[in-house]
């Protein structure tokens, strides 16, 4: 057999081997998420992942989002949660200290009777899995999924990486110029955005926060899974095969990333935008003198709980415009009516932010709103109302894609300004259209990009050898205080040492030369 044939059959062989190693892999994934939207990216990982041929389970508290999805879908109803508190929290947010208990309490109850639900003990009592992919939220206790099935843990987020997740890769936490998600700002820091930076994540997230959210996911871990039958919290935490995060450095922060941690950044945005409904499709296809303005705060605000006078502000500036508006409204009583506006309690807004006769995009600034807008090429206005929105908001400021109005500071005056502000000023669309041709430049797309790390993490059982050390290290040998320690109580015996000498020859010279003196 020549060199050649005995090389390719060898080829043959490892490609072959790597692909039964992955091929109809039993994959679970839990979502048990509050919201929508995240459920949106975590659903679009895992109909990526489904569509190589892999057997994929996902379990949710929602409906599906996709119409006929690739994978069994388990949907679970779960008491003690509606959309209507979480609108009432989001715009009328409670003190940080209320916040953080709410968050705790609530998002862990429901993702807690997700897990103890009998349709999810079914699943863990009867069946097996290869991989489990978890959508992070506030859920670290359910990492105990893994250690059941006795298999990786995939963790999917839905932002930028923040602390806690970047924890478990050994993602390192550049305070000193990569600004937290949560307490925003951008690149580049100014001084004193750097001191405030270096406070929020060293107090803030790592010392206040991590350790009332570890305490608390610890006494919900040891609840579900026992330690007779199980690893310890800490154990298992260090089971974190990869992470898979909603972002990509074209956005605008630049950082270190190890390995495990991978961006997918626009993975719910459709290759190919599906055909919109007739009706819909009629009102933009006609639009064609002024164009659309496409209006949505979300899937977690509703229109009731806004308060009365900044709707009555929303809506007199909207139905002023020459523009077809699309609302997306999803109560039955309406603001007001106006020719020129048309509600929909739900809009594929997907496939309608490509539409060529969409001008402007109106939004609260939640991050897949503003990555579609941004990929689709509409400029924005923003209304940010709750936690990385406004961060996500002063960066489409900045690269100057739109404007922004915080919600405490919505008036009819100020929107009207900037509403036609960007609509009328073509450097916004110029812009967002730029960055639309730099997001799409990879060498792979989004889904391929997951589907690649999803397989390897597959084909090497975890792929143990791309775990970063700093996933084993503690606090102080993350940040050399053990080393600067040894370091400065070696340099003290030292200096005790020469001083010792020192003093000791100083002596003896002392003594020599009173005795020669004497004499």
């Amino acid at each position: 057999m020549s060199f050649a044939i005995k090389l390719v059959f060898s080829s043959f062989l490892v490609i072959a081997s790597l692909t039964v190693a992955c091929d109809g892999a039993r994959i679970l994934g839990f979502f048990p998420t509050t919201s929508k939207s995240h459920l949106i990216i975590h659903s679009a990982v895992a109909k990526a992942i489904a569509e190589q041929g892999h057997d994929v389970t996902v379990v949710s508290t929602h409906k599906s989002i996709q119409k006929n999805p690739p994978f069994r879908y388990i949907q679970l109803d779960i008491d003690g949660f509606s959309a209507s508190k979480l609108s009432e929290m989001v715009v009328n947010p409670p003190p940080f200290y209320k916040k953080m208990h709410v968050m705790l309490t609530t998002f862990n109850g429901y993702a807690n009777s997700s897990l103890n639900h009998p349709e999810v003990k079914k699943l863990m009592a009867e069946e097996s899995f290869d991989l489990v992919i978890l959508g992070y939220f506030f859920n670290d206790f359910l990492l105990g999924l893994g250690a059941h099935f006795k298999c990786p843990v995939v963790l999917s987020f839905m932002i930028n990486t923040v602390p806690a997740v970047n924890g478990y890769v050994g993602n390192p936490n550049e305070v000193s110029y990569v600004p937290s998600t949560l307490a925003g700002g951008k690149q580049p820091m100014g001084f004193f955005q750097r001191v405030i930076n270096f406070l929020f994540v060293n107090v803030g997230e790592r010392l206040l926060v991590s350790n009332l959210h570890y305490w608390y996911q610890e006494d919900l871990y040891r609840e579900n899974f026992p330690a007779d039958k199980y690893p310890s919290f800490d154990e298992i935490k260090k089971n974190v095969s990869l992470v898979l995060a909603n972002s990509h450095f074209s956005q605008g922060t630049i950082r270190p990333d190890v390995p495990a941690l991978v961006e997918i950044g626009g993975i719910q945005i459709k290759e190919k935008p599906d055909p919109l409904p007739e009706d819909i499709k009629s009102i933009m296809d006609n639009a064609t003198e002024h164009g659309v303005v496409y209006f949505s705060l979300g899937s977690n605000v509703q229109g009731s709980t806004l308060d009365p006078v900044k709707l009555q502000a929303l809506f007199n500036v909207l139905s002023q415009l020459p523009q077809t508006v699309l609302w997306k409204w999803g109560d039955s009583v309406l603001p007001g009516e106006s020719p020129n506006i048309v509600y929909k309690n739900w809009l594929p807004q997907d496939d309608i932010l490509p539409h060529p006769n969409v001008k402007l995009f109106i939004t609260h600034g939640g991050g897949g709103s503003v990555v579609e807008s941004s990929f689709h090429g509409v400029p924005m206005v923003g209304i940010p109302i709750f936690g990385d929105q406004s961060s996500n908001m002063e960066g489409v400021v900045k690269q100057r894609f739109g404007l922004s109005i915080d919600y405490s500071d919505l008036t009819e005056e100020g929107l009207r300004k900037a509403v036609n502000e960007v609509m009328s000023n073509k450097m916004y669309r110029d812009n967002v259209q730029r960055f639309s041709k730099l997001y799409k430049d990879r060498p792979m797309t989004s889904r391929q990009t997951a589907v690649f790390w999803l397989e390897y993490v597959l084909r090497h059982h975890g792929a143990p050898h791309m775990q970063s050390p700093a996933v084993h290290m503690n606090f102080f040998q993350l940040a050399s205080l053990d080393v600067i320690g040894f370091l400065l109580a070696c340099f003290y015996v030292v200096y005790r040492v020469i001083k010792y000498i020192f003093l000791l020859v100083k002596s003896k010279v002392w003594k020599a030369k009173t005795k020669s003196k004497n004499e």
